[in-house]
């Protein structure tokens, strides 16, 4: 896998980092990322960016220098000699996306175009401490690192030793919210209140000596799918079922995180007042009602309390779908897709707009969605995704 590069990596990993990491860079690495293995040529690149093609020359004999982009053969031209054409080169970087349930770990290691080089599972208790969590994190990330870069073999732990592997970028964490985006700082996560005010990003940075990003897990789920085409080009929610429930928004094509990046607690609205007790404190909440049905055995039941929070969301803020995932969902799938979407064309029918009602379907990705998010959280802002 790109043996010539890698070797080039690890050379000098931040120099090619940061030679990358610019506006227009991200411009044109993104431009070369979505024409795939056909590529694209100077000329439709600066087109597309706006940039001279001087600009475009100067950027693109940087990436080919650092192995990021490569020739990808000529192309017939309207006149003159024909264009040659460049393509990413997809093992020039990776990412590491974790996902950390109540539970449980997924982490996944991804080259540029997001495709899975390889993947590690572990179970977890995030009730089990600090200490014994960031263990689970760091010995997955080596594990991933040396069964797909075949580098580390003998143990990474220590800062900066994980830039031995190269073209790794860093690593993207998700788990249950809420928390603080920008400072990778957690809050009071319901039925773990012990994690409120940990440093997390901060606490890993340290262990691993690479970037770390901490998302929430509808979050970068919802990223994801966005850099997927999943949602369209317009707004969606992603409502995540699993051990708890949360919601990702992307609004006009961005992650919606809020000014305190604590959009998307959606489990904990209240929709019975006098219903039963939520672990975060309140009653009737969205989640305890779902999950309670599911644990009777009601799945059915489960996906009409869902609905009935989809359409307040869609009320709200009139979004073009709905995607749903989570291992709850997994479970039944066609049971949630039809109770959510019956709910939905109710509320259609009482508004009486004639219009047709939201789409509901499953999510890609399935169980890798979320630790799919997590790796572009990092591979996001290397591609002009700033919400990433």
């Amino acid at each position: 896998m790109g043996g010539v590069n890698r070797t080039r990596a690890r050379a000098g990993a931040g120099a090619n980092l940061r030679a990358v990491r610019s506006h227009n860079a991200a411009l044109v690495l993104g431009l070369l990322r979505d024409a795939g293995a056909q590529g694209i040529s100077r000329l439709e690149l600066a087109e597309r960016t706006g940039l001279t093609p001087q600009a475009v020359s100067k950027i693109t004999a940087r990436l080919r220098e650092e192995g990021f982009a490569a020739e990808a053969g000529r192309r017939a031209s309207t006149g003159g000699k024909p264009r040659t054409v460049l393509r990413l080169v997809p093992e020039a970087g990776h990412a590491v996306g974790v996902h950390l349930d109540r539970d449980g770990l997924r982490a996944l290691l991804v080259d540029l175009d997001g495709a899975v080089v390889a993947e590690q599972r572990a179970g977890l208790d995030l009730g089990a401490g600090a200490e014994a969590v960031l263990g689970v994190v760091v010995r997955a990330v080596e594990g991933l690192v040396a069964d797909g870069l075949g580098v580390g073999d003998g143990g990474l732990s220590g800062a900066g030793s994980l830039y031995a592997a190269g073209t790794l970028l860093g690593v993207g964490v998700a788990l249950p919210g809420p928390l603080d985006h920008v400072r990778g700082v957690l809050h009071r996560m319901t039925g773990f209140p012990e994690w409120d005010g940990f440093p997390l990003r901060d606490a890993l940075e340290a262990r691993l000596g690479v970037p770390v990003v901490v998302d929430k897990d509808t979050n970068a789920a919802a990223l994801g799918l966005s850099v997927g085409g999943e949602g369209g080009s317009g707004s969606f929610a992603y409502l995540h079922l699993g051990t708890g429930l949360g919601a990702g928004l992307v609004i006009g094509g961005s992650v919606h995180r809020g000014v305190r990046t604590g959009a998307g607690e959606f489990g904990h609205q209240v929709i019975q007042l006098d219903g039963p007790l939520c672990p975060c404190g309140n009653r009737g909440c969205v989640e305890v009602l779902c999950l309670g049905a599911v644990e009777r055995g009601e799945p059915g039941e489960a996906a009409r309390v869902l609905g009935v929070g989809a359409a307040n969301l869609v009320g709200l803020l009139d979004i073009d779908a709905v995607l749903l995932g989570g291992r709850t969902v997994a479970g039944a799938p066609e049971v949630f897709v039809r109770g959510v979407g019956e709910v939905l064309e109710d509320r259609v029918r009482r508004e009486g707009s004639g219009g047709e009602s939201v789409p509901v379907r499953v999510a890609a990705g399935g169980e890798r969605v979320v630790a799919e998010g997590a790796a572009q959280l990092l591979l996001g802002p290397l591609f002009g995704r700033g919400d990433g």
